[in-house]
C-alpha cells in the first residue's frame, strides 16, 4: 500500500464518482484510477466501494477506513513539511508593533523599507496602545514600534509624522452642523480628554486650552483611542484627539477641525537603545534616501505577501464599536503570544 493509493482513495471517496475525481482532482485518466482503487482493496482484503449508475458510495468498511486514511495523509504532509524546515538555517524575527489604528497607513511603509530582507526574515506584528507598545519594546518583546514619545523608557525615537489634533463628537451634536470648532465652544461641553497613561496627548490638550485662554479641564480621561469614541457617543461630549481617528469613527459619531492654529501630536517610530538586531540596524540606516524619517515618510505602499509576514495579532475587543470597513482591515494584523524576552547587554 502506498501513499498513493489513500489520496486517490480519498478523492473518489470526497467526489463521488471515479470520472469526476479522475478529471477534476487526480488529472488520471478513469481506467488507471480504477485500477489504483482495485488494487488498494485487493491490499486491504475488503471492498471500499460499491459502484452503480448512481455513483460510488462506500461500504461500512470504506467509511472506516476513510477516517484513518485522511490521518495518514496528515500525517504524511506534516512530517514532509517538517522535514523541509530542518533542512532550512532558522530565520531571524523582526517584531514590529503599531498604535491601534496607525497599522493600516504605516506598515505598507514599514515593509517596504525592509525591502529585499524580507525573504531573509520572519517579520511579526502586533497593535496595541502606546504606553503597552513602550513596554514591550523596553522589555525585547519588540524590535520596533510606531507610538507616541512615551516618557519613563530608555528608548530611542524618530519622528514620522505630526498629527493634527480634531474634535470628536456624536453626529447629532450641534457643533457637527459647522466646519470647525473654535477652542471657546468647549466651554459648558463634557470634555473627553487623555488620562494618566496617554499622558502625551493629555499633555499637549491642556496646554492647549492653557493657550487658548481656557481654564478648563477635561471631564473624562481615556486611555485609548477606543475608549474615547465609546465616551463620545454615551457622553455626547466634545473629544481632542489625533486626526487618525478619522479611520476609526462609527456612523454615530463625526469629526470636525479646530479653527486656527491647531496642536499637533508626533508619531514616533521607537526602539531599545541597546537593542543589538542587524535588522533593526539595517530598518535604521536605509541608504535609499538621506536619513530614516525621510526613508519612512516616503516609501510606496507595497502589497505585502502573507508567507513572508508571519503575522498574527489582536485587533483587540474594544474595536468592535470601529465600522465593519475598518475592523475588517484591522483585523487583518493580530497580536503574537509574547516572544522570548531579548537579553539586551547593560
Amino acid at each position: 500500500m502506498e501513499l498513493r493509493h489513500l489520496r486517490y482513495f480519498v478523492a473518489v471517496a470526497e467526489e463521488g464518482s471515479l470520472t469526476l475525481a479522475a478529471g477534476k482532482k487526480l488529472h488520471t485518466a478513469q481506467p488507471s484510477l480504477s485500477r489504483q482503487i482495485r488494487d488498494l482493496e485487493y491490499e486491504v482484503g475488503v471492498p471500499l466501494m460499491s459502484r452503480s449508475v448512481h455513483g460510488i458510495e462506500l461500504t461500512a468498511a470504506g467509511l472506516a477506513f476513510l477516517d484513518h486514511a485522511r490521518l495518514a495523509l496528515t500525517q504524511a504532509d506534516a512530517a514532509s513539511a517538517a522535514a523541509r524546515r530542518a533542512a532550512q538555517p532558522d530565520k531571524p524575527t523582526f517584531a514590529m508593533g503599531f498604535q491601534t489604528g496607525h497599522e493600516m497607513n504605516w506598515l505598507p511603509r514599514a515593509m517596504h523599507v525592509l525591502g529585499n530582507n524580507l525573504t531573509n526574515i520572519h517579520v511579526t506584528v502586533s497593535s496595541d496602545y502606546s504606553p503597552n507598545l513602550a513596554e514591550a519594546l523596553a522589555r525585547g518583546r519588540l524590535d520596533l514600534a510606531f507610538l507616541r514619545a512615551e516618557p519613563g523608557y530608555d528608548l530611542a525615537y524618530h519622528v514620522v509624522d505630526r498629527e493634527l489634533l480634531i474634535v470628536l463628537m456624536p453626529r447629532d451634536h450641534r457643533l457637527a452642523a459647522r466646519k470647525g470648532v473654535s477652542p471657546h465652544d468647549f466651554v459648558g461641553e463634557i470634555l473627553i480628554g487623555g488620562a494618566n497613561k496617554a499622558s502625551t496627548l493629555r499633555i499637549i490638550t491642556e496646554d492647549y486650552l492653557r493657550r487658548s485662554g481656557l481654564d478648563i479641564k477635561p471631564d473624562h480621561g481615556v486611555d485609548n483611542m477606543a475608549m474615547a469614541i465609546s465616551l463620545v457617543a454615551s457622553t455626547r461630549g466634545l473629544a481632542l484627539m489625533p486626526a487618525y481617528a478619522k479611520n476609526l469613527l462609527p456612523r454615530s459619531v463625526v469629526s470636525r477641525p479646530l479653527k486656527g492654529a491647531a496642536p499637533t501630536i508626533d508619531l514616533v517610530v521607537g526602539y531599545h537603545k541597546a537593542n543589538t538586531s542587524a535588522i533593526l540596524r539595517t530598518f535604521l540606516t536605509t541608504n535609499r534616501v538621506p536619513s530614516f524619517a525621510n526613508a519612512i515618510a516616503v516609501a510606496r505602499p507595497i502589497p505585502l505577501k502573507a508567507p513572508v509576514i508571519k503575522s498574527t495579532g489582536v485587533i483587540r475587543q474594544s474595536l468592535k464599536i470601529c465600522p465593519p470597513a475598518v475592523r475588517a482591515s484591522a483585523q487583518q494584523i493580530v497580536a503574537l503570544p509574547p516572544l522570548e524576552r531579548r537579553q539586551f547587554p547593560s
